[in-house]
């Protein structure tokens, strides 16, 4: 998932506590889903899903692996895996040793877990799995019950990030829905909250507005710490981060403001990038593309310049090799040329609007060949309103997950776009389709979800997908 690292050769010397390593990893993986897993719109059990009462008592009866070392919790709307990967780059490349929790996955669960820089093994996983079952047990027939997947994939990963035999310095943890509630919010401080920008999602959960979503999100900011704030576009949710960060004597770093990037130089596998900011300025490279990207990435610079505010060390090496080698699948990535096949798993309105800016402004084609799946929570219309401009023909798409938007309901709320939209049951029918009509300077794009994308990389690329 992520280039090699300087520090890879640590990998074969990294070492665990003695337990079981004979554990099957397709069993490991049978076993994390039999629990309510509401990714996967599975409910076990009538009670309610995991709380975070439960989680930290799971935590408990593993002795509290969250803690004993350096933190950076994130959240956000979009953003916040690139943001994550990034962050953790820098912190890495300084020569730290670091481990990063993201969600959802493009093909392995494994990829979830990173520890310095490499997804763990499946026999690492299915070992660590195997180590904390007696501790899940015991939390899932008490009182809290019904533990969920989510959960114990975050006690997983505390639990191996603790458990190498070289420490690990810094963990890098992604929150997995809002902030408040999430299961990775069990900390008592954390060294830096982030949060990227806020836009509509889950507002059967986490509220209908971006102000109600910001303060759920506000929930993962710790006393006397910092806050990083990307750049905003609803000064409502900018002033919920505002009030909280005053209220609990938290330094709040204000992104869009102390911070100015501009593009220097696109390619079609990367881009170039003059930021300004308090402590001058810096010309950086990410292979990631867009503008969104930048601005993710001046969010992770940021961070670096709020740590070595607090007597961290991270050079300025560090912060542009951590960028320039930091790459994540699934975001604006080509996957073919002639036609140009392009996917992202941009699964909102504001997504599908920082990915139409990046197709207008990093490729050329004639002609646009759409491929759109989602899940059944998202706001398809919202989607389809800022791509459909571009569109010459709209291909809605089913894809393995009980949550996934059936094709011809998709086809009806995106039909009155303009251009013709038809539906197909798979990613393999749909780029069929694609192809069949697109000439060699054509785009074809594929978007709407990662879990989409995961499907199409699988069929493009030859990348294998852990089957459920």
């Amino acid at each position: 998932m992520y280039a090699p690292s300087r520090y890879g050769q640590r990998r074969a010397h990294r070492g665990f506590a003695p337990y079981n390593a004979r554990v099957d990893y397709r069993a490991a993986i049978d076993y994390l889903l039999s629990f309510t897993d509401l990714e996967r719109g599975v409910q076990r059990s009538a009670d309610p899903a995991m709380s975070l009462e439960s989680m930290r008592s799971l935590l408990a009866r593993l002795d509290y692996p969250q803690r004993g070392r350096n933190t950076v919790h994130i959240t956000g709307s979009k953003g916040k895996g690139s943001t994550s990967a990034m962050i953790e780059g820098i912190l890495r490349w300084q020569g730290n040793s670091t481990s990063l929790f993201t969600s959802p996955h493009l093909h392995s669960y494994t990829e979830r877990i990173a520890l310095d820089g490499h997804a763990v093994s499946r026999e690492e996983f299915a070992a660590g799995l195997e180590a904390i079952r007696p501790a899940v047990a015991a939390e899932n027939e008490s009182a809290g019950g019904n533990v969920s997947t989510f959960g114990i994939m975050t006690a997983l990963f505390f639990w191996l990030t603790r458990a190498q035999a070289q420490p690990v310095n810094w963990q890098v943890v992604e929150v997995g829905l809002g902030g408040t509630f999430d299961t990775t919010n069990v900390f008592d401080t954390v060294d830096v909250s982030v949060i990227t920008p806020i836009s509509l999602e889950h507002t059967a959960i986490l509220g209908n507005t971006c102000e109600e979503i910001a303060r759920d999100k506000a929930g993962i900011i710790k006393p006397k710490s910092i806050c990083v704030m990307a750049a905003q576009h609803d000064p409502a949710a900018a002033e919920v981060i505002r009030r909280r960060c005053d209220d609990l004597g938290t330094d709040l770093i204000e992104v869009g403001a102390l911070y100015e990037a501009e593009v220097l130089e696109k390619f079609p596998f990367g881009q170039s990038f003059r930021l300004h900011g308090p402590h001058g300025t810096r010309e950086l490279r990410t292979p990631m593309l867009g503008r969104h990207q930048v601005e993710n990435a001046a969010t992770a610079v940021a961070v670096a310049d709020a740590l070595r505010g607090r007597g961290h060390t991270i050079s300025d090496q560090a912060i542009a090799d951590g960028l320039a080698r930091t790459r994540v699948p699934g975001r604006l990535e080509v996957m073919g040329q002639k036609p140009l096949i392009l996917a992202d798993g941009a699964h909102n309105g504001e997504s599908a609007a920082a990915l139409a800016i990046a197709i207008k402004e990093y490729f050329r084609w004639k002609r646009c060949f759409l491929i759109v799946g989602t899940m059944r929570d998202k706001d398809v219309q919202a989607i389809g309103y800022k791509l459909a401009r571009f569109a010459d023909l709209i291909i809605c798409t089913g894809f393995n997950s009980p949550r996934a938007y059936e094709p011809m309901a998709m086809v009806t709320e995106m039909g009155f776009f303009g251009p013709a939209a038809v539906s197909e049951p798979t990613i393999a029918d749909a780029l069929d389709t694609a192809l069949s009509h697109a000439g060699p300077d054509d785009l074809v794009l594929i978007t709407g979800s990662l879990y989409l994308v995961a499907e199409a990389r699988a069929h493009l690329l030859g990348d294998a997908v852990d089957a459920d």
